[in-house]
């Protein structure tokens, strides 16, 4: 073994959901280490949509301000142009102040943003270029797990890791998969997601501005097609929806045919259509939705999409699995400070968070229905569906605010905070709430 380490909880996986439960268990004073295997944060056409709940939750940590420092783009209200009308579709408006806009950001940014807020503190740490490939049990006996069947009545004691510098060791009293869709470590754990049939996959791509911009458009949705059309200041990230598993048929037909179908569904980009010229500039996402029906075992817990992957749909992913870090949080401080992280605790914030996914998932899974026409080349809504929800969209726009912007079941942060290194005071805005702090100091942060 090159290297053991002990902490409270070890995080594998350094998106969103790790990374804030990083940062508010080492608030709280707990030993925290989060194995990112990738060496930077780079990585494009990942969810860059900040919700107005997840402000608020950086505004609990004492971070909204410095966050919104950063080159973003605030948006009040989200458009839409269903068969050739425009729609106010959300009013983030509606929302109490001062978080009543969403935030489109790069997520390399946010995270490297989290990433520096966390590493103030004195017990976290962030090994970046570092994969979990395995699962310590108790009592194990240093077989690679792999080579073993899973124990359901064995405690999880930590991970392996394979670092720069060669394998690493970490034993912990709680292991948190938040390594994403393809969770390595909830396969490692036995826990398989049931799936739910998704119709559709996306083409994913970033283009210039047009030189005639339309305002912010969150979407044009039509017979001809459905594209995506996110702004990020100075350039466009959009996305065609396309049928499962159509993208081989569509490299065949080659780029102009793309172009054409790009350009129907979303004149607006007629000008700019011709940048992409090669097919390495379109990403394959293809959509998933899935949910454990188990996100535990003793010793260990997947969040975020390692514990159900969300569809872009309302571009929803990031701030569940930042609402699920933070329900966790919450929930489990109380007990690592004691070196302990009891199933009970585990299987209540499954039962917390869970209700919210199941909703937000029913509710993508609708909508996934009527996108999917659009791929057909049939009318996606009746002309008197499109009036009716012009009619209505006042009271839809401040109603979606609430289940888009806000959440369901939003979870706020509870925990205390410590100082952090290199400075004074309060990292969050929150009290400290114990009496005795157990630090842990590594001079390598």
């Amino acid at each position: 073994m090159d290297e053991a380490l002990e902490r409270d909880c070890v995080i594998a996986g350094g998106g969103p959901a790790g990374m804030v439960l990083g940062l508010i268990l080492a608030r709280a004073g707990l030993r925290v280490t989060v194995l990112e295997k990738h060496e930077d944060f780079l990585r494009d056409f990942r969810g860059d949509t900040v919700h107005p709940s997840t402000l608020t939750l950086l505004g609990e940590l004492g971070l909204r301000e410095r966050f919104l420092a950063l080159p973003v783009t605030a948006l009040s209200t989200l458009d839409g142009v269903i068969e050739g009308q425009r729609i106010t579709l959300v009013d983030f408006g509606a929302l109490p102040s001062p978080d009543d806009f969403l935030v489109m950001v790069p997520q390399w940014d946010f995270l490297n943003f989290l990433a520096r807020e966390a590493r103030r503190l004195p017990t976290f740490e962030l090994r970046m270029g570092t994969e979990a490939t395995g699962l310590l049990h108790e009592d194990e006996d240093r077989q690679p797990l792999e080579e073993k069947a899973w124990d359901v009545d064995a405690a999880v004691r930590g991970l392996r890791a394979t670092s720069p510098s060669g394998v690493l060791e970490i034993r912990a009293t709680l292991t948190v998969a938040a390594d994403g869709r393809d969770s390595g470590l909830r396969r490692a754990a036995g826990l398989i997601p049931e799936e739910s049939g998704v119709p559709i996959d996306v083409l994913w791509f970033s283009l210039p501005k047009p030189p005639d911009p339309t305002p912010p458009t969150l979407g044009h949705l039509s017979s001809a097609g459905m594209v995506l059309t996110i702004d990020r200041g100075d350039s466009c990230q959009s996305g065609l929806i396309i049928k499962k598993g159509e993208f081989t048929q569509m490299r065949r037909a080659g780029l102009d045919a793309f172009h054409a179908r790009l350009t129907q569904a979303a004149p607006v980009l007629g000008p700019v259509v011709g940048t992409l010229t090669e097919w390495r500039q379109v990403k394959l996402l293809t959509v998933q939705m899935n949910r454990l029906p188990h996100w535990y075992r003793p010793g260990f817990i997947a969040i975020g999409d390692a514990a159900h992957a969300m569809s872009p749909m309302f571009g929803v992913g990031v701030n569940f699995a930042i609402q699920d870090a933070v329900a966790l949080a919450n929930a489990i401080v109380p007990d690592l400070r004691r070196g302990a992280a009891p199933v009970r605790t585990l299987a209540r914030v499954q039962s917390r968070r869970e209700r919210p996914v199941k909703v937000m998932q029913r509710i993508q899974g609708r909508g996934h229905r009527v996108i999917a026409r659009s791929t057909t080349g049939r009318r996606v809504l009746p002309r008197p569906m499109v009036a009716l929800i012009r009619l209505a969209s006042p009271a839809l726009r401040r109603v979606a605010a609430h289940v888009i912007g806000q959440g369901l079941f939003p979870e706020h942060v509870h925990t205390g905070s410590v100082t952090p290194r290199g400075g004074h005071g309060e990292v969050g805005g929150v009290p400290e709430t114990w009496s005795k702090t157990r630090l842990w100091h590594n001079e390598g942060n």
